[in-house]
């Protein structure tokens, strides 16, 4: 190997965290400036498209879960450029199905609950960073947690329950904190793989899209709990 080729392995490895969180705060961006211009609307276009047409509504919420699923499982079949538009497709049409829950609390709170939610978000990312606690065996737990509270979330569709929309809620803060250090310390382990640069813009895309989900996510869920509708 040349020292140049070693050089640039070694510059990939050391990247890849700044690369992810670019991506990442790219994805973010993208997402709240199309909610932003959407709710601040002064007709309400889309919020009320979505109440006289709940089923496209729906359709889009389980097309982003299709993209998610599909990225995560073609992503190394798929070239770059593929895999970034699909990326920036999910944030773009996740800004567009936050947009009526977005519109029902008063931009203070939005703006209060997403600090918040930033400062939770990096203090279990730190941990995830610097953690000497393996972390790898929660992954499976809380997978079947997201899985759980999707499934209760549904069923809550029909049940009305405040009881459970509360215990969603709560349940949603501590599960998507756990996977916010769980995917920093896997991405943190990731950086001591030799990847080639197809491969690291990759994972790299990859890691930004798992710590965007735990962001969203985070941020949604607080925003039940903190946000303020007066």
């Amino acid at each position: 190997m040349s020292p140049y080729v070693g050089k640039n392995t070694a510059s990939l490895q050391s990247g890849l965290m700044t690369r992810v969180f670019s991506w990442m705060f790219a994805g973010l961006s993208l997402t709240g400036i199309i909610s932003f211009l959407l709710v601040s609307d002064p007709d309400q276009k889309v919020i009320h498209y979505f109440e006289q047409n709940m089923m496209v509504f729906y359709g889009l919420v389980i097309f982003e879960f299709v993209l998610v699923f599909f990225l995560a499982a073609r992503v190394h079949k798929m070239a770059v450029p593929t895999a970034t538009f699909i990326f920036f497709l999910y944030a773009t049409l996740n800004g567009v199905t936050l947009t009526p829950l977005l519109a029902i609390y008063t931009s203070l709170s939005i703006a209060s609950v997403f600090f918040i939610t930033a400062g939770m978000f990096g203090i279990f990312a730190v941990y995830g960073a610097v953690t000497k606690r393996d972390l790898s065996k929660l992954g499976s737990i809380l997978l079947m947690g997201v899985i759980g509270l999707i499934l209760a979330s549904v069923v809550n569709l029909f049940m009305n329950s405040t009881t459970l929309y509360w215990i969603i809620s709560y349940a949603g803060v501590l599960l998507f904190c756990g996977l916010t250090a769980y995917d920093i310390q896997k991405i943190k382990r990731m950086q001591e793989m030799q990847m080639d640069e197809d491969s690291h813009a990759k994972a790299a895309i990859m890691g930004a899209l798992a710590l965007y989900l735990d962001f969203i996510n985070l941020f949604i869920f607080l925003l039940r709990i903190l946000g303020n509708r007066d």
